[in-house]
C-alpha cells in the first residue's frame, strides 16, 4: 500500500455502489464519506477519497499504538500484563485516560516524529495520521499542516497501518503480533456501535479501532471470517455516520463473502 497502488475496477466499481447507495438513503454528501476496502487474501483495493484528509476523533490513538512499540523495541517481546491491557484499552475500549497516559509520557513530538519517519503522515500528499493532542484535559495541541486538525486520519494511511500489521511488518514481526493481540484484548469488550453492530452475529473476529467526536464519525478494521479476510475504512461527517457505519459494513460483508 502506497501512493501508486492502483484501485481494482471492479472492487472499485463495487464499493462506489455501495456508497452511493447508502449515502442517498441517508442524505449524506459525497465529500462526507471516505471509504477503503482491502482484500487480504486477494490482494485487490478500493479506495473512495483515499487522501482526503478528516478529524479522526479516537481512531488516530492508532498512532499512539505504534509509537509505542517503535520507541518501545523491547515490549514486542516483554511487555508487562498491566501495560498490554492498558493498550488494550486504549485501542479497544478507546479509553482517553490510557490514550492519555501514553502520550504524555512519549510527547507529541516524538510520537508525530515517528509517524512521518514511517511515511504515516506526508503533507504533500494530503496527510496522514496525525497525533497532534493528548486525550484529555490540559493539553498542549499542534495542529496538522494540512488542515490544522489536533488528530487526523486519511483512508489511504489507515489502509496501509493495517496491512503492515497484517503481515508482520509494522515495526516488526513480533510488535506486529504484539499489537494485533492488544486490538484482540478479549478481556475488554467491544463497544457494539458501527462496523460491530453491523456485523452482529456474523461469527467473525474484528480487530478494529473506531472514533466519534461530533458529527464525525468513523470506524475501521480487519475482518476475519470464514474464506475472507479484509481491512475496512469508513470515515464519515455527517450525523447519521453510525447508521451508514453499520449498513456499509454488513454490505461489505456481503461482497466479500465467497458465496458472493
Amino acid at each position: 500500500m502506497n501512493y501508486d497502488t492502483r484501485v481494482d475496477p471492479a472492487l472499485q466499481k463495487q464499493l462506489e455502489e455501495i456508497d452511493a447507495r447508502l449515502r442517498a438513503k441517508y442524505g449524506i454528501a459525497p465529500e462526507q464519506t471516505d471509504v477503503g476496502l482491502l482484500d487480504l487474501q486477494h490482494p485487490r483495493v478500493a479506495m473512495i477519497h483515499p487522501d482526503q484528509i478528516e478529524y479522526a476523533a479516537s481512531v488516530a490513538k492508532v498512532g499512539i499504538l505504534f509509537a509505542y512499540f517503535s520507541l518501545h523495541p523491547d515490549a514486542a517481546t516483554s511487555l508487562d500484563a498491566e501495560t498490554q491491557h492498558e493498550l488494550g484499552l486504549m485501542i479497544k475500549a478507546s479509553s482517553n485516560e490510557m490514550a492519555a497516559k501514553y502520550s504524555r509520557a512519549m510527547g507529541l513530538r516524538e510520537i508525530q516524529s515517528v509517524l512521518n519517519a514511517a511515511g504515516f503522515y506526508d503533507p504533500k500528499r494530503g496527510g496522514g495520521i496525525w497525533v497532534g493532542k493528548h486525550y484529555g484535559p490540559n493539553s498542549e495541541r499542534i495542529g496538522d499542516p494540512v488542515a490544522d486538525h489536533s488528530h487526523a486520519v486519511t483512508v489511504r494511511q489507515l489502509l496501509r497501518f493495517y496491512w503492515l500489521l497484517a503481515h508482520d511488518q509494522l515495526v516488526s514481526p513480533a510488535a506486529s503480533r504484539k499489537m494485533l493481540e492488544i486490538f484482540l484484548s478479549p478481556d475488554v469488550p467491544h463497544d457494539d456501535l458501527k462496523f460491530v453492530k453491523g456485523l452482529a452475529g456474523r461469527n467473525l473476529v474484528i480487530l478494529r479501532k473506531w472514533g466519534s467526536f461530533e458529527d464525525w464519525l468513523h470506524d475501521s478494521a480487519i475482518v476475519e471470517g470464514p474464506n475472507r479476510r479484509y481491512v475496512l475504512v469508513g470515515l464519515t461527517h455527517h450525523a447519521s455516520g453510525d447508521a451508514y457505519l453499520e449498513e456499509l459494513a454488513r454490505e461489505v460483508d456481503d461482497l466479500m463473502t465467497p458465496a458472493h
